[in-house]
Parts: structure tokens; C-alpha cells; sequence
């Protein structure tokens, strides 16, 4: 009876298992070895795979293949300078081992020495017999340094020398996408797919970049050669329903995302996306019914609690709204689209000392909107806080030295506490920068905008 390669592999790593159990020292040739400490480190057991290393070279000390493995671990450690040291004496014994530039290039790679690394791994084309790899090594490189061209050159050579690499396909396009280049994308993947016609990974990509360039129709198309090529492929009906949304055509966006669920556990996204078709159908009780299974299936997931939130806003019942924005922020209170909706829910349920608590939350948290700004002064000026309405504008000049609202606002408040002379200096500034924005005065400051003084001032800069 014959194993096949796989079956040898779990033999060997059971065996080996077995013996570490009953401390009987068995022998095991290096090939085994090696699979067994490959096994390790594929699934991030890195004392093992250094426990295998070691009992590995103590049957075969000699053995450059473990000695390159022992290189990888400590490059993974980070012990570079005993990698290095080991790297030459093997280099001495197997020079035209092409392992040992790449594991050199690894380290020249970790030490931002990215020419080098290359120029290493250009030496290792010459040896080895796995072209593919040793491109994709080179590509990624080029990534390092945000060489898009560079790298989408060698990730083209590495897809050439091995056309199932689907990962170098994924950073191909992960480099026209950055270089904005669309066209010349789906120029790329359709020429992969004359000689791959039924490569669903290439389908969907051509299909997302027809999505970019709102090309919808043939976005359509693409995703469903995608779906003929590969009737499981999931992505590929995630992204023909968005397509399909776009279209307006909700229903059939709404079939797609189910076979997305029948096909695997349900996705907050599908789950999402269905609500959201649901809700543009005017089906409010399954819109609502998909956004609650949104968060249960994925209670960190924010955009779940926004939709019913915002679905409760549009709805004008704030009351549920603010029950979900709670709700939201018990998971998560370092969220700043919760508090955002937080201040503007309790604004206009009138619960303004709540809703100056979310528009101060969300600046701590760094949304440092002009919004949010001149919301939380407007609020502090109406709860008889003058003083810190006054400081949170001078604060929001720090990020906009140039806006007109501010200004207006920092005048009017200095004019209601008496200080004329700041008054003044923020309303010229103010009409400065925009004559016409003074209804801002008289909208928010009636008082103050009807002082002669201030009459006075504003004549001054009117235009015919």
C-alpha cells in the first residue's frame, strides 16, 4: 500500500509526537524532519518547530537543509546576527543553495536594506528551480520601498511562472489599484484570461475594477463569469449584489446575498446589505429584522448599529434611535460615529447637557469636524456656560484659523459678556473673511446684532 506525500507527513509528525510523549528517542531521517518542523512553523508553534530543529541536527548535523530552517527561526526571532554568522558558513559549504540568499535577503529585508535584499534574491534566480517564489519575494520588496511599478513587474513574472499563484495575482492588482490604473487592470486580467478562461479569482477582479470605474453592466458580466467558473465563490455574489444595488435592482441584490448565507455561516455584511435592500424597497419590517441580525451576528460590527440608528433618525423616533446608540456604546464607548449620534440624538430629544457630553466625547476622540465644534459652543452657550463655549471655539480656530462661524460666534459671546474690544477684533475677522455670513449674528446673537456698535462695524464692510 503507497501513502501519498500527505499522508507520509502525518505519519511522520504522529510518530515524532509520540516519541516526545515517552521520551524514546527514535530515528528520523532529515526529509522527515524537515516536514515536521515545516508542519510547526505553518502553524505558528515555534518552540516545537525549535524542539524539532534541535533534535533534527542531533541526527544530522551535517544537514544544511535543518541548518537553513534553524536560520528562519531566528530571523523570525530576531536574532539577526546569528542567523548572519550561520548563513556564511553554509554559504562556504553550499554557495549555490538558493535558500541561503533568501534567508540572507530576509534579514537585509528586516533591516530596511531593501536594494540589497533584491539584489540577493536576483542571485538566488540563478539557482533556483522555483522562479515563482523568488519573484514574489523580489515583488514584495518593491512594496517595501512603494515601488508599485517595480513590484507589479515582478509579481507579473512570478504569475507567469506559476499561473495558479493567485496570491501575486491579488497584489498585481493591489498595485494598479494604488497607481489608479483601471483600465490598464482590466487590460492585465483580461489578457490572463485568454489563456485562464475559467479563473474565477480573475473574473472577480475584473469585475471590481469595472465597480470602480462605475462601469456596472460590465462589472454584472464579470461577476457572473466568476460565479459560472466557480458556483461556490462567495465573494462574487457579495460583490454582483452590490453591483446590483447600484443598478437599483434590490431584489435580485437581496437573492445574491442569501446564496452567500445558504453557501456559509451568515455574514454580518450580507446580512447588512439585505436590510439595507429591504429598507430602499419600503419593507421596513425586514429591514429592521436584517440590521438586528446584523449586530447579534456581529455586535462590534458599527456599521450594523448605525444603520438602525439612522434608520430610527430618519424615522424622526429618536427615542429608539438613542436606545440603539447606547446600546452601541456599551460595546464599544471609543467609537466616534456613536458618539456623533449620540450629541445629535439627544439635541433633539432636547437633552442638551447629553448631548454636550457626545459632542465633547467625539473630540476627545479626534473628530475634530467644524460640526462638532460649532454644535458642542452652541449647546455650552445655551446651558449659561459661556466660559467653555468661548475656549472650545478657540480651540476649533486651532484647526480652522479661517472660518467665518467661528469668528461670528467668538464675537457674539465676547459682546454678551461685555468684552467690546474682543468683540470687535473677532467680528472684523468675521466680515473679513465672509460679509454675507454675518446672518449667523443675527440668527444666533439677535441682541448683539442689533447693538449700534455692532450695526456700525457691519456697514463698514458692506459692499454695492
Amino acid at each position: 500500500m503507497k501513502f501519498n506525500h500527505e499522508e507520509e507527513n502525518n505519519f511522520s509528525i504522529t510518530r515524532y509526537e509520540s516519541m516526545l510523549r515517552s521520551n524514546d528517542v527514535k530515528f528520523f531521517d532529515s526529509d522527515e524532519f524537515e516536514s515536521i518542523i515545516h508542519h510547526y512553523l505553518e502553524n505558528g508553534k515555534i518552540a516545537k518547530a525549535k524542539k524539532a530543529i534541535s533534535l533534527g541536527l542531533s541526527q544530522h548535523p551535517s544537514s544544511v537543509n535543518l541548518k537553513l530552517l534553524q536560520v528562519e527561526v531566528l530571523v523570525f526571532e530576531d536574532r539577526l546576527e546569528k542567523a548572519d554568522t550561520l548563513l556564511a558558513q553554509l554559504h562556504a559549504i553550499e554557495p549555490e543553495n538558493e535558500e541561503i540568499y533568501i534567508q540572507k535577503a530576509n534579514i537585509l529585508s528586516k533591516q530596511n536594506e531593501h536594494f540589497k535584499a533584491i539584489e540577493l534574491l536576483n542571485t538566488a534566480l540563478g539557482f533556483t528551480n522555483d522562479e515563482a517564489d523568488v519573484y514574489s519575494l523580489i515583488g514584495m520588496e518593491y512594496l517595501f520601498m512603494d515601488d508599485f511599478e517595480n513590484a507589479k513587474t515582478n509579481f507579473m513574472r512570478c504569475l507567469e511562472a506559476d499561473d495558479q499563484d493567485y496570491s501575486a495575482l491579488y497584489n498585481i492588482i493591489y498595485c494598479f489599484d494604488f497607481l489608479e490604473q483601471h483600465e490598464e487592470a482590466i487590460e492585465y486580467l483580461n489578457m490572463f484570461l485568454n489563456k485562464n478562461p475559467y479563473c474565477e479569482v480573475a473574473w472577480h477582479q475584473v469585475g471590481k475594477q469595472y465597480f470602480d470605474l462605475k462601469e456596472y453592466e460590465k462589472a454584472l458580466a464579470a461577476f457572473d463569469f466568476a460565479i459560472i467558473s466557480d458556483e461556490y465563490f462567495i465573494g462574487a455574489y457579495l460583490e454582483k449584489g452590490k453591483v446590483l444595488e447600484k443598478l437599483k435592482r434590490y431584489n435580485e441584490a437581496i437573492e445574491n446575498y442569501r446564496i452567500t448565507l445558504e453557501l456559509d455561516d451568515p455574514t454580518s455584511f450580507a446580512l447588512l446589505r439585505i436590510g439595507k435592500c429591504f429598507e430602499k424597497l419600503g419593507n421596513d419590517d425586514l429591514a429592521i429584522q436584517h440590521y438586528s441580525k446584523t449586530v447579534h451576528e456581529d455586535p462590534l460590527l458599527d456599521k450594523g448599529w448605525i444603520a438602525i440608528t439612522d434608520y430610527y433618525v430618519r424615522k424622526r423616533n429618536y427615542q429608539k434611535a438613542l436606545y440603539y446608540t447606547n446600546k452601541a456604546i456599551n460595546i464599544d464607548g471609543e467609537n466616534v460615529l456613536y458618539w456623533k449620534r449620540y450629541a445629535k440624538i439627544n439635541n433633539k430629544l432636547a437633552f442638551f447637557e447629553e448631548a454636550e457630553r457626545g459632542y465633547r466625547k467625539a473630540l476627545e476622540l479626534g473628530n475634530y469636524e467644524l460640526e462638532t465644534w460649532l454644535n458642542r459652543s452652541d449647546i455650552l452657550r445655551f446651558l449659561g456656560e459661556s466660559d467653555a463655549a468661548v475656549q472650545n471655539l478657540y480651540q476649533a480656530i486651532e484647526f480652522y484659523p479661517e472660518n467665518a462661524e467661528v469668528q461670528y460666534r467668538l464675537a457674539g459671546l465676547h459682546y454678551e459678556r461685555q468684552d467690546h474690544e474682543k468683540g470687535e477684533y473677532h467680528i472684523r475677522k468675521a466680515l473679513e473673511l465672509d460679509y454675507e455670513y454675518h446672518i449667523v449674528l443675527e440668527e444666533l446673537f439677535e441682541k448683539v446684532f442689533n447693538l449700534t456698535l455692532v450695526k456700525n462695524i457691519i456697514s463698514e464692510y458692506k459692499t454695492d
